[in-house]
């Protein structure tokens, strides 16, 4: 019998942007049409997939559907050539080396959640991962995503931005590992002026080595939404 928790797992390493965007929407695409052939044949019912990725992009910058090009710092030469509107929750964010880039597709009942409280999930895997490294990440209300407070400025650490549709989502979250950090000034990160960003790297002031991150990752992944790696 398949286990409804079964996700199938593949680590892109480096890959561009839009490469990515494509190859996730087919599978979310992939996901939508295996729920509603279902819906319609009750007697034939096909196993709802759920996928997994890992990514690093080349610089890009990203606009969530309900951003604002306010939010960009660039002229609009460097802005045609380095950003895409997409269709994703949130504002603006960036997207880089030494940022560990994850996009779970799942259909979310496989899991018994509902959306709210599958980005609380995603938020604790990352609170629990970066406590790895002795810091404390925490939730701030109606502002999603994982911040870290250095006493001196409130900081984002992990961004979230998700699509879902008939309960099946695509895009995620980016962690800043060893992020260079200078790329989000450019921006107003998530839209967001009071605050920042900030990075493994940052906080701890050692370089990371991100091979064990995804490791990290992958436990927390498995603990929270008791997931079975294809």
């Amino acid at each position: 019998m398949f286990n409804k928790t079964k996700v199938f797992f593949e680590d892109f390493k480096n890959k561009k942007f839009k490469e990515t965007w494509v190859y996730q929407t087919k599978l979310f695409n992939n996901i939508i049409n295996i729920k509603l052939y279902n819906r319609l044949n009750k007697n034939k019912i096909k196993i709802v997939p759920n996928y997994l990725l890992f990514v690093e992009h080349n610089h890009v910058y990203t606009l969530g559907k309900r951003g604002s090009y306010k939010n960009l710092l660039f002229n609009k030469i460097i802005k045609k050539k380095s950003i895409f509107k997409i269709d994703r929750g949130g504002d603006i964010t960036y997207h880089g080396p030494g940022q560990l880039v994850c996009y779970p597709i799942f259909d979310i009942t496989n899991f018994d959640l509902d959306i709210y409280k599958y980005l609380r999930f995603l938020e604790e895997v990352i609170i629990k991962l970066i406590y790895n490294y002795c810091i404390k990440g925490y939730r701030i209300y109606n502002e999603t995503g994982v911040w870290v407070n250095n006493k001196k400025k409130i900081n984002k650490i992990c961004a979230i931005g998700i699509r879902i549709s008939r309960l099946v989502t695509m895009h995620g979250f980016a962690l800043n590992v060893n992020t260079d950090l200078s790329y989000f000034n450019n921006i107003i990160p998530c839209g967001i002026k009071n605050k920042g960003v900030t990075s493994i790297n940052v906080e701890t002031r050692y370089i990371i080595y991100m091979y064990e991150v995804k490791l990290l990752l992958k436990k927390y992944l498995i603990y929270f939404f008791k997931i079975k790696f294809i």
